[in-house]
């Protein structure tokens, strides 16, 4: 276990074990939510990365008709489309016990983000924050939930003083236009982790911590520098 600035890693063998003992956490984390206060919400990330910690997830024993799970960003494409995060969310983590939870999409029927962005926002308002976890994955360019490099909202997203909870993201390497949670809306969280696989990915979160060279642009970067809630970073090979 390593710990500097607000961050400490939890590095295992396998993605597996690594997916378990998340899995575990997340579940107690939910579990206390719900003995002091009735309900929990859990906000996810989608991806490849978190699949198996979905499955792990999905069969921990706990009150989930009383959890609300919702998304940290989403494409903007339906649930029907292979490239939604709800897709994945629905397919993966809402079932077997889970399957009892409710999910709250960031996507609506409208044309755009910005269009669906007042109808998202009043979700997320809804949830009655803090969240009880949130967990984040990281990309090969340092994008984190959608706070991708050259984002048209990127510095409002990362703006720690800044009031919205939820942004529209168009970026040239984010494909679809997107929806995401701000950063001051992320660390509204009892439990912060983030999620990674692979040396490369390693590599890199460290070049960002550091704050080395061309990572120290890297919108990553913002969550693991801030100091209003501790990250726990969950790394396999």
């Amino acid at each position: 276990m390593h710990t500097s600035l607000n961050v400490t890693t939890h590095s295992f063998t396998d993605c597996r074990a690594q997916a378990a003992a998340l899995a575990e956490r997340i579940a107690e984390r939910l579990r206390t939510a719900l003995t002091e206060r009735g309900q929990a919400v859990l906000a996810v990330s989608g991806g490849s990365t978190p699949k198996e910690l979905f499955a792990r997830l999905s069969r921990e024993k706990l009150d989930w008709a009383k959890v609300r799970v919702t998304l940290v960003d989403e494409r903007w494409v339906p649930d029907t489309d292979e490239r939604s995060n709800a897709r994945l969310v629905k397919s993966l983590l809402l079932q077997h016990a889970a399957a009892a939870a409710t999910f709250i999409p960031l996507y609506t029927a409208d044309a755009t983000p910005e269009a669906g962005l007042a109808v998202a926002d009043a979700r997320i308002d809804a949830l009655s924050l803090p969240f009880d976890a949130v967990v984040l994955g990281m990309g090969d360019d340092g994008h984190t939930a959608s706070f991708f490099p050259g984002g048209d909202h990127l510095a409002e997203a990362l703006d720690l003083d800044g009031h919205a909870r939820v942004l529209p993201m168009h970026a040239p390497d984010a494909g679809e236009p997107r929806i995401t949670l701000t950063l001051p809306t992320l660390l509204e969280t009892r439990a912060l982790y983030l999620l990674v696989a692979g040396e490369k990915k390693r590599d890199l979160l460290a070049d960002a911590r550091l704050g080395l060279g061309a990572a120290q642009h890297y919108p990553v970067r913002a969550v693991l520098t801030q100091q209003r809630v501790p990250v726990a970073v969950y790394w396999c090979p």
